[in-house]
């Protein structure tokens, strides 16, 4: 008898135009990301490019209503995300380009099975404006991070990060476009490596991973 292995579960939460969630996407469909289904797109943002692109490739994308604050999830807006990640039965919640905080609670309902991308060398420059912080500087490189949620905005342990030098006529957009491709890369990498099991929080190392172009 043939027994199929369970597919490892993510929801993916966005706010935008959703090129991290195509670059899953993909990798999914071109066999990079093996055993690994999205179960639910969730976004903040009705109008989020990232809804309609789940969508088309048969994924499950919902808005859901944010509630009263601009820039985190609490209350009851934070109690029916939790509800829905996980009636979706998800093994790993990805924020990506997800432009809320999530708080405590949120956190703590999916102990250390929360990540998310971040545009800088973590430590450096959480937050937004990341490239243009980096440029202004002096920086030699820029990068991506994907990291633990915690309760410190962006200050999760690092997980995997990837380099790109900053060039003397680079522009915020520029360096952005650069290090997009690597976000691109990093994050479904990291995500096959919980799908294989590889990555548990109590046994991971302080320093991150170095992703290396193959």
């Amino acid at each position: 008898m043939l027994f199929l292995k369970r597919k490892f579960r993510i929801a993916v939460l966005v706010s935008g135009r959703g090129s991290n969630l195509e670059a899953i996407i993909k990798a999914i469909k071109n066999k990079k990301l093996k055993n690994v289904k999205i179960c639910i797109v969730i976004s903040d943002n009705p109008e989020a490019k990232a809804l309609k692109i789940a969508r088309d490739n048969g994924i499950k994308a919902v808005y859901l209503h944010p509630g009263e604050f601009k820039t985190k999830l609490e209350g009851k807006a934070e109690e029916n995300y939790i509800n829905t990640i996980k009636k979706a039965r998800t093994d790993l919640v990805v924020l990506a380009g997800f432009m809320r905080i999530v708080k405590s609670r949120f956190i703590q309902a999916f102990p250390d099975r929360i990540i998310n991308i971040h545009p800088s060398l973590l430590p450096k420059y959480p937050g937004l404006h990341t490239h243009k912080r980096a440029i202004e500087a002096g920086d030699k490189e820029a990068g991506c991070t994907v990291h633990f949620v915690n309760e410190i905005t962006d200050g999760g342990k690092r997980i995997m990060q990837a380099r790109v030098p900053i060039l003397e006529n680079d522009t915020e957009e520029t360096l952005a476009a650069r290090v997009l491709e690597k976000e691109h890369k990093i994050l479904p990498a990291v995500i096959q490596m919980f799908a294989d099991g590889l990555i548990k929080y109590e046994t991971f190392p302080d320093k991150p991973i170095i992703y290396q172009e193959k």
